[in-house]
């Protein structure tokens, strides 16, 4: 396998991903969340990765803590047994008390035994990011050994993304980008990446010709807007990460999917 493409050079994954998990209906990056993005009918899931103090790869999107869960100070000061003991449920609602932090290898196992597809974006803490990189790609390859189609690795940090190309260069990596800073596209195909993924705002005819041009796929978040979601489709986008997996249904848009 080639280190920017995949198999086949083909496309395997669905076009609707379902945010953190299932967007803001369940608290985000948990496996509750994983599972009402499931009962929704999503087959791909968007989360965030970090690693602990001790370099257990965990899922969460803040340095912090304490928007999400009931610890306080930054998540990669603490070991993963720390972080294992707090409530990332609570926040959102009653009904989610005490729902835990989940490793990453928890997540995998539910994705892995449902043939669900992931999108993992690598979130380093800061300072760490080639590092994070490195360690999230190993776990990645590790938990999906001989699965025809692998996560893909995500990051808006291009240190973490050399980090995962340096460990496991067969694992997809695409460059998040929130504005079309000088040398995105060069940058992106320096790093081997097969897809660029977008603020959806960011997608244009001009933007998308750009891309496709030198082979990348083109995916875009978050949108939550059926007009944006027509719209980046007749542009002949990829993917579409949403938090409205109770609007967007893939088993209804087939179609497009």
């Amino acid at each position: 396998m080639s280190t920017n493409k995949l198999p086949d050079q083909n496309w395997p994954y669905p076009r609707w991903i379902a945010h953190r998990g299932a967007g803001k209906l369940a608290p985000e990056n948990t496996l509750a969340a994983f599972r009402l993005g499931a009962q929704h009918g999503y087959r791909m899931y968007e989360c965030d990765v970090k690693l602990s103090a001790d370099d257990v790869p965990f899922l969460l999107h803040d340095d912090t803590l304490q928007r999400t869960s009931s610890g306080t100070g930054i998540a990669g000061d603490k070991t993963w047994l720390e972080l294992s003991q707090l409530d990332a449920g609570s926040w959102h609602s009653r009904a989610y008390a005490g729902e835990p932090l989940p490793s990453f290898n928890n997540i995998a196992r539910f994705c892995l035994k449902n043939n669900h597809f992931l999108n993992i974006e690598i979130k380093p803490t800061p300072g760490t990011e080639r590092h994070t990189g490195e360690v999230v790609a190993r776990h990645a390859a590790r938990l999906w050994a001989g699965v025809a189609v692998p996560p893909l690795l995500t990051s808006f940090e291009p240190d973490a993304l050399e980090g995962a190309k340096s460990a496991q260069p067969e694992l997809p990596r695409g460059l998040l980008l929130d504005t079309l800073w000088a040398g995105w596209l060069e940058r992106a195909q320096a790093l081997g990446c097969i897809a660029i993924v977008c603020n959806y705002r960011l997608w244009d005819a001009t933007t998308v010709m750009q891309a496709k041009h030198v082979g990348l796929r083109t995916l875009s978040y978050t949108v939550n807007d059926e007009t944006e979601a027509k719209r980046l489709i007749d542009l002949g986008t990829d993917g579409i990460i949403t938090d409205r997996v109770d609007l967007f249904s893939p088993a209804d848009l087939s179609s497009a999917a």
